[in-house]
C-alpha cells in the first residue's frame, strides 16, 4: 500500500476514534442527573445568565467540558469589545491546570490542528466567539477533575481591560455549548 494511502488510512481511524469517543460522551451526558442538566447553580456552577465586564470587554457565556484529572480541558465564552479602542486576550490561569494556553484550531489538509496562539484580538465593536473547532482557552495538566454541573474559575488577562475572574459552568465533556434549560 503507498506511503499516502496508509497516511489517509491512519488519519481516517483516528477521527473515527474521535468520533466514537464524542458520540460515547455525549449518551453518558443524556444519561445524567436532572440537576447537572440545569448548570449545578446548586452545587457550585457559573450562573450562565451573567454578564461580567473587564473595562469595556463583556464576557458572557463562560463554559467548559467535564474532564479527567491530570488530562486536558477547554473552556469557551464570548468576549465583546464594547470600547473605541481595540484590546487583546494575553492570556488566563487557573489553579485547576499546570498550563493555559490559548488556541485557535487551523486545517492542515485533511486534518484539523490546534495552534498555541500569542493573544486573541479583540476589534472595537466586535463579538469573539470562543467555541469548539475555533479559538478556545486549553487547559493543560488538570490539577483536579473538571466534573459536570461545577465550575472552575480562570483569570482571564488583557492588554487593556486588565484582568477578571471568571466562573465558567462545567457542561458535558461532548458538549458543543452553554445548556440553556427552562422551567
Amino acid at each position: 500500500m503507498p506511503r499516502t494511502t496508509r497516511r489517509a488510512f491512519a488519519g481516517l481511524a483516528l477521527a473515527s476514534l474521535a468520533l466514537a469517543h464524542l458520540a460515547a460522551s455525549a449518551a453518558l451526558a443524556q444519561g445524567a442527573d436532572h440537576g447537572a442538566a440545569h448548570g449545578g447553580a446548586a452545587h457550585g456552577g457559573a450562573d450562565q445568565g451573567a454578564e461580567l465586564r473587564a473595562g469595556d470587554i463583556r464576557i458572557t457565556q463562560p463554559w467548559s467540558r467535564a474532564a479527567m484529572r491530570g488530562g486536558s480541558g477547554a473552556a469557551f465564552l464570548t468576549l465583546r469589545n464594547t470600547g473605541n479602542q481595540p484590546d487583546r486576550l494575553l492570556g488566563a490561569s487557573t489553579p485547576a491546570a499546570g498550563r493555559v494556553e490559548l488556541h485557535s484550531m487551523v486545517r492542515d489538509g485533511d486534518v484539523m490542528r490546534m495552534r498555541e496562539q500569542p493573544a486573541i484580538e479583540l476589534p472595537p465593536g466586535q463579538e469573539v466567539i470562543l467555541r469548539p473547532g475555533g479559538l478556545h482557552v486549553m487547559l493543560l495538566g488538570l490539577t483536579a477533575p473538571l466534573n459536570r454541573g461545577e465550575a472552575v474559575t480562570l483569570t482571564l488577562r488583557f492588554e487593556r481591560a486588565g484582568t477578571v475572574e471568571v466562573p465558567f459552568a462545567v457542561q458535558a465533556a461532548g458538549a458543543s455549548g452553554m445548556m440553556h434549560h427552562r422551567h
